[in-house]
Order: structure tokens, then C-alpha cells, then sequence
């Protein structure tokens, strides 16, 4: 018995690491190769360079301004997040709390709306934002992504509104809280697990969109980061050393927010069981 149950933990291991190895892999390669000058690139793939060089990232952030692309990233991202989750707490909390006529029938039209492709989308969201001239600006691209954060951000709020105890509300509204000060001091403290999950997820969204912000913008002040990295490419010509730096430089803002996130999610959680 011992001796299954030692191979059996030796195979755990054995899968365990090769699932890690295939999920790192890929990053491991962006980053080395990100380090290695071009005549290492280009020729017989090396799992380590003969020579470290920082000039991929010199030749991104000086020649080509990407830290401007990250810098619109963050404030386009930042901002989607941050009006999605306020409207769509209020939305959700509607849905669930209030009783009325058409309640699942909305509920299901919100699904749909972020189920739609974001291609069926991008020609009337364009012509949309030409009439308010929004067009090739930082307020319509955020404008534009909240047609499709919105809809995910109250769906997944909705359900995790329902698990919040009514009970608790009624009994802050006897001490006099309104139905949104319900909300703001009771509902959504117990909910902060859900309220970071749906910020990531918005964010995470927000960064990585390209689509609708290769139509919106045309202005090189105004690109994201997808979209400065995009424009790195000309032609047939792949400059691998620079676009692995720029996928570089562009994961470490959303690798920071996953670790602050995660343990900001254990604390909502401990904070939460200890309220309810």
C-alpha cells in the first residue's frame, strides 16, 4: 500500500510539473527572448542566450514611445473598470432585489448583449462615435468598452448580490439606512470577493482589446498598448526582439494587479464570513 501510494504521489508530481512547464513555457520564451540580441533570434532557437541585452527595451521606449501605449492602457483600463463596477453594481442590485415584470427577460437580453461578437459591433460603434465625435480619442475608446464590460460586470455581480443575506438589509434599513446606503454599507462590503473579481476581469478585458480600438484610433498619442504593439509590425517584417519586450512590459501591470487582487480576494472573504 505505501508503495502505491508513493507512485501514486510521484505521478501527481510528474503531472503537476508537466502542466506547469507547458503553462510557463511561453512565458519563459517571451522573456528570454526579449534578452537576446537579433542575431540570436534569427538564427537556431536557444533555450539561453550568449549575450543579455537591454536594447530590445531601449529601442521600445525611446524610439517607439511605448511607455506612453502603457500609459493610455492604464487610464482607458482604469476608467472602464471603475464606471463599470459603479453602474453595474446599482444594475445588479436592481435585478435582484426588485421585483419586477420583465426581471428575467432583461437579465437574459444583458447575457446576449456580451455574448454578441465584438465584430458585428465594430462598424456601428465606429460610425457611432463619429457622429459624437469621439472618434480617435481616449473618452470614446473608454465609452466603447463599456458596451461590453457592462453587461459581463452585472451578470456576475448579480449572482453574487443574491448571496447576501436580505435579513442584513432590512435590519440597516430599521436603523435608518436608505435602500442605497443599504447598498453601499452592507451589500457591497460583504461582496468584495465579487466586486475583484469583476475588476479583473474588466480590466483584464479593457487591456487586452484590439479590435475596436484598431478602428476608433488613428492618432499615435492615442494608442494602447495591443495597439503600439501592433504597429511594431510592418509589412512581412516581425521585429521579435522589440514585440517580446513590449508583451513583456505589457504583462507586468496585469501580473501586479493578480497578486494584489488575489490577496485583496482572501481578505474580502476572511472580512465577509466574519460580517455575515
Amino acid at each position: 500500500m505505501k508503495r502505491q501510494a508513493l507512485l501514486g504521489r510521484i505521478f501527481t508530481y510528474a503531472v503537476l510539473g508537466i502542466a506547469v512547464l507547458i503553462v510557463l513555457f511561453p512565458v519563459y520564451w517571451m522573456i528570454i527572448t526579449s534578452l537576446k540580441l537579433p542575431r540570436e533570434i534569427y538564427r537556431t532557437p536557444a533555450l539561453w542566450p550568449q549575450v543579455f541585452t537591454l536594447n530590445n527595451y531601449r529601442q521600445l521606449l525611446d524610439d517607439k514611445g511605448f511607455l506612453d501605449n502603457i500609459l493610455n492602457s492604464l487610464i482607458v483600463a482604469g476608467c472602464v473598470t471603475v464606471i463599470s463596477l459603479a453602474v453595474s453594481s446599482i444594475a445588479a442590485y436592481s435585478m435582484v432585489r426588485f421585483r419586477t415584470r420583465f426581471r428575467g427577460v432583461i437579465g437574459r437580453l444583458i447575457l446576449f448583449a456580451y455574448l454578441t461578437p465584438t465584430s458585428l459591433l465594430f462598424i456601428p460603434l465606429s460610425i457611432l462615435m463619429a457622429r459624437l465625435q469621439l472618434g480617435n480619442s481616449l473618452y470614446g475608446l473608454v465609452l466603447v468598452y463599456l458596451t461590453f464590460s457592462l453587461p459581463l460586470s452585472t451578470w456576475l455581480l448579480q449572482g453574487y448580490f443574491r448571496s447576501v443575506p436580505r435579513a442584513l438589509e432590512e435590519q440597516g434599513m430599521i436603523d435608518g439606512l436608505t435602500r442605497l446606503g443599504a447598498l453601499i454599507r452592507i451589500v457591497l462590503p460583504l461582496s468584495v470577493p465579487g466586486l475583484a473579481a469583476v475588476a479583473i476581469f474588466t480590466f483584464t478585458g479593457a487591456w487586452n482589446e484590439l479590435l475596436l480600438a484598431l478602428v476608433l484610433i488613428t492618432s499615435e498619442s492615442a494608442r494602447t498598448a495591443p495597439l503600439g504593439l501592433n504597429y511594431l509590425i510592418t509589412s512581412d517584417v516581425l521585429p521579435w526582439g522589440p514585440l517580446m519586450a513590449g508583451a513583456v512590459l505589457s504583462s507586468l501591470p496585469l501580473m501586479v494587479l493578480y497578486f494584489v487582487a488575489q490577496r485583496f480576494m482572501v481578505q474580502g472573504l476572511a472580512a465577509g464570513s466574519v460580517k455575515g
